[in-house]
């Protein structure tokens, strides 16, 4: 793109700083090639982006003298646009504000790679202004033949960061007197509290903006106090009902209604973007799930080595076994297979069969538990080769514990309860796996743990690593006999 094209452009662009609403119905090819089914944001988006304006003439920042910081916050259901929201404000902020730097998190690393940021790369190369950034993996940064010789695009950029809480001192020292420095927290919810306080110290000089929404499924925390609590006066908020939304599918929700009921607390968070009442609708929290991943436990002897086996069904999900021995779920690696060998039950009879056969470590299994779903036909074909300690798990089928939906919500029940005490391996995506599902309980008072297929549409991987965990709990089993030592010759039991 020629300087004298792109100074043009950048005239034209800066008629918008102070109209986000305006910028993204002349930045976009609404109605044509990927857009030609879309007509531009609907109600809800228009509101924001409306009020967004309206803080920016407010303040009126000069390039000097550092404004209070805009700060927006959305409770909102499932499927509202958040994600495209994000990222037209994204680019609204960096096309209208030369030497802008952004920070963009989300509640977990697969929400923020594959739909928050997803979105931003989607979105920026559809602006009239793609051609002044190199979109990179993890930051967009202004293009080097855009900047004068004493300039830097690392002063020009927009990046993502997760937001483990042992990452919070990533979110610091963000500043640009002279610029906006700005924030977007996704499914902020999850955030945890400590990316928060220090991502406010970014907030202190030029014209600073800070945006956090998502489905409110804790009634404690940051998140909770901006939108429904002590912190709500001082930001700009709102709540978005999905029914009301143009991009969600009505008939869906309805059904949700049907099944949940209009009060249930999962009904709340997901469609009305109202807390839940209970604690919260994440079923294992991450406090119980950190500690998990720090703790030393000792073994006993005679503890027998358990082996669980999540089948899948194909696609993006894992085939996976994973092993537990009495509070330790760590010593012993899981076995992941996946891509085209995941297809073939060949392969998986195979590897079922050595750990069946060999053990692990030098340690026999001493029960598997397979997924009935799609690893019946395994478990059939393991019994015909003379395996004896398979067995036949049935997510869906009667719980042993009457407080219980089925069998899934009870083996989730009592991998909860271990957790409090048990180890396992210090993994990012196994952790974020173990705390994705939701629950609720039902009309009958029993337990009911979010579907995989509930998850999907959340935009959370299936948990399929969590599921092999979980089912080394399917039953109980025996200690493993220890042999016991012969006594050596004359010698007198103190008993006798």
């Amino acid at each position: 793109m020629r300087r004298a094209d792109v100074y043009d452009l950048a005239r034209e662009v800066a008629k918008f700083r102070n109209d986000p609403l305006g910028f993204v119905l002349y930045c976009y090819p609404w109605g044509q090639g990927e857009l030609a089914d879309s007509t531009g944001p609907d109600a809800n988006q228009r509101e924001f982006l409306e009020a967004l304006g309206k803080e920016v003439r407010e303040r009126a920042f000069d390039g000097q003298r550092a404004v209070m910081p805009i700060r927006m916050a959305e409770s909102s259901g499932h499927g509202t646009g958040k994600s495209a929201l994000g990222a037209w404000i994204a680019n609204w902020i960096m096309s209208t504000r030369p030497w802008s730097i952004g920070t963009v998190t989300a509640g977990t690393a697969t929400q923020l790679e594959e739909r928050t940021w997803s979105a931003l790369h989607k979105w920026t190369r559809l602006c009239i202004t793609a051609g002044w950034w190199e979109q990179l993996s993890t930051g967009i940064y202004v293009k080097k033949e855009l900047c004068q010789a004493h300039q830097s695009p690392e002063n020009w950029k927009v990046v993502a960061q997760t937001c483990k809480e042992e990452n919070a001192q990533s979110f610091a020292g963000q500043h640009a007197a002279t610029s906006t420095s700005w924030y977007l927290f996704d499914e902020a919810s999850a955030v945890p509290d400590g990316i928060y306080e220090v991502a406010y110290g970014g907030l202190t000089d030029g014209e600073p903006m800070m945006f956090v929404w998502g489905q409110p499924e804790r009634n404690t925390g940051e998140f909770h106090k901006i939108c429904f609590g002590s912190l709500a006066a001082r930001w700009n908020h709102r709540r978005v009902d999905s029914r009301t939304s143009r991009f969600t599918n009505k008939e869906l929700i309805a059904e949700w209604e049907r099944d949940y009921g209009e009060d249930s607390d999962w009904f709340r968070v997901r469609v009305l973007g109202l807390p839940p009442t209970a604690d919260e609708l994440q079923f294992i929290d991450y406090a119980t799930i950190k500690a998990a991943r720090k703790r030393q436990v000792e073994v006993l002897r005679d503890e027998p080595l358990i082996a669980g086996f999540d089948v899948s069904g194909g696609g993006a999900a894992w085939n996976v076994i994973r092993f537990r021995r009495g509070l330790d779920a760590r010593t012993y690696p899981p076995i992941r297979i996946t891509g085209e060998q995941g297809r073939e039950r060949a392969v998986l009879i195979a590897k079922a069969a050595e750990v069946l056969r060999y053990g692990v470590n030098g340690q026999p299994v001493a029960a598997m538990f397979v997924d009935s779903a799609f690893g019946a036909a395994i478990v059939e074909r393991l019994l015909t080769m003379n395996f004896r300690n398979v067995h036949e798990v049935n997510f869906g089928g009667n719980s042993p514990d009457v407080h219980c939906l089925n069998y899934r919500a009870f083996m989730w029940r009592q991998l909860k309860d271990w957790l409090a005490n048990g180890a396992v391996p210090d993994d990012e995506r196994f952790a974020q796996q173990l705390g994705s599902p939701g629950y609720h309980v039902n009309r009958s008072n029993k337990l009911v743990i979010e579907a995989k297929q509930e998850m999907q549409k959340r935009g959370l991987v299936s948990p399929d690593d969590a599921d092999a965990l979980a089912l080394t709990f399917a039953r109980a089993v025996a200690p493993v006999a220890l042999k016991r030592p012969r006594r050596p010759v004359g010698y007198l039991s103190t008993w006798s």
